[in-house]
This record gives structure tokens, sequence and C-alpha cells, in this order.
């Protein structure tokens, strides 16, 4: 019973998760990396699986589209942090305004309600200073923080999720494909 349930899940999350990668502009997020060798976009995806995947082992009851959207484009800001901003002058600044940064691209991209708005500005709490309002907002905050360490400290990557949430190998192909395509 709990395979078949899990199996579900994973479809109800993978179905939020096609609706915004439909979209050409946010599989940009794969030509950036995040933390260690992880990109912007596998990052985003950790996140957004993670999240949906500690309320289904908490229980839970949360809003899970808006859960799911606002992981999936909570670092949506589509540049080169390591580029842009660099380490020596502009430390932290990054972690500051990447969330406003994402937020503005999020509303400009997708239809961004509150709790999916409140996800994406905050995510970066204490450093952003304004507390997440919503408990999907803490549970992304907190899971961002986490992915962020592994990362980091990791040299796997979370490719193994993205295949895992592929129910067919033609789903594999075309899911490999497409983060290929915009690295």
């Amino acid at each position: 019973m709990k395979l078949k349930n899990r199996l579900v899940e994973d479809l109800v999350f993978k179905s939020y998760l096609d609706e915004i990668m439909h979209n050409k502009k946010y599989l940009k997020m794969n030509r950036y990396l995040q933390h260690g060798n992880t990109t912007c976009l596998l990052h985003s995806i950790a996140v957004a699986y993670f999240s949906y995947r500690v309320c289904k082992f908490l229980k839970l009851k949360v809003r899970e589209k808006e859960l799911i959207r606002g992981a999936l484009l909570h670092d949506y800001f589509l540049y080169d942090w390591h580029q842009k901003y660099k380490p020596t002058k502009d430390l932290g600044l990054h972690g500051r305004l990447h969330p406003t940064i994402a937020l503005f691209n999020a509303r400009k991209d997708y239809n961004v309600n509150k709790v999916e708005a409140d996800i994406i500005v905050k995510h970066m709490f204490p450093l952003t200073f304004s507390p997440p309002k919503y408990k999907e907002s803490v549970i992304v905050c907190l899971v961002d923080k986490f992915c962020g360490l592994y990362e980091t400290f990791s040299k796997r990557a979370y490719f193994e999720i993205i295949t895992k949430l592929a129910t067919t190998k033609k789903e594999r192909r075309i899911i490999s494909r497409r983060i290929n395509l915009y690295n």
C-alpha cells in the first residue's frame, strides 16, 4: 500500500513539475551553477521534491500545488551569480537580492499567487530579515538550507530524482535531453 501511495504522490509532484518545466526560459536555469556542481534547475527541483516529501512524511496539511510551484520557482533569477557578484566585493549581495529578482521573473512568466510569492521572496530568511508567513514557506526555507549544504559538500547530483520521476524510458530520454539542452 505504501509503495502505491508513493507512486501516486510522485505522479502528483511530476504533474506540477511538468507545468513549470514546459517553459524554455525555466530550463535555462540549468546553465547556471548554484551550489557545488549542482545547477539552479536541479537544485530547485530537489528543493521542491524534498519539501513535498517532508510534508508527506510528517503528514502535514499543506497547499501542495503552491508548495511545489513556489519551491520550483524560488531561485528563478536567471543569471550566473558567481560572475555577477564577486565574493570579495559583493559578499552576501546575491543572497539578499535574488529572491526579489526570482519573484519578479516568476510573476512575468507564471501566474504566481500570494503563497507562492511568499515562498519565493522569503526562502532566504534570516538573511532577508522578513520571516515566512505560511507553513509552506517555512518548509521550503528549511529544505533549501539542507539542499544547499548537501550540494556544497557532496559530489553527487540530483539527476536520480528526475529520472526516478520518469515513468517510461521515453520520458527519461526527454528529461535527459531537456536538461542537457541548456548546459
